[in-house]
């Protein structure tokens, strides 16, 4: 098991340590389970996502919707599995940025449409961070 790093530079303890990865992994798995649910709804296809779609100003035939679902589904895989995590993480990101340019090109309110992008990616890295060491020594918040 990893171990996190405390303030003062020490490892912290093996219960801090195990509670920061069920954290992470907790954290991940909503946004494994928002975005999968967001990027199947995109494959299915009801009336309210082609509705939102037109209101975003994005074509809403099957094609773009499989594509986008595609690849939201594609990145939210690939950070699912531990050893692409970061590959995902990165993906997402870019993914999560055209819906913050998307919201903003249209007006949309900023604090519950634009940045809701920029909450998600949030979540995404910070669960990220909690469950890997590798993520936590490229990013370190700590020293």
């Amino acid at each position: 098991m990893d171990s996190v790093v405390a303030n003062d530079g020490t490892a912290a303890s093996p219960r801090r340590a195990e509670s920061a990865l069920w954290a992470g992994r907790a954290m991940s798995g909503l946004a494994i389970l928002f975005l999968t649910m967001d990027g199947v709804m995109k494959f299915v296809q009801p009336q309210v996502v082609i509705d939102t779609t037109r209101q975003l100003g994005w074509p809403a035939d099957d094609a773009t919707l499989v594509t986008v679902g595609g690849l939201l589904l594609v990145s939210t895989l690939l950070y699912a599995i531990p050893r692409t995590a970061f590959l995902g993480a990165l993906l997402l990101t870019a993914y999560l940025g055209g819906a913050v340019a998307t919201h903003v090109r249209i007006g949309s309110p900023l604090f519950s449409h634009v940045l809701f992008g920029v909450y998600v990616g949030a979540i995404v890295w910070g669960g990220l961070w909690l469950r890997d060491s590798r993520v936590r020594a490229l990013l370190p918040f700590i020293r």
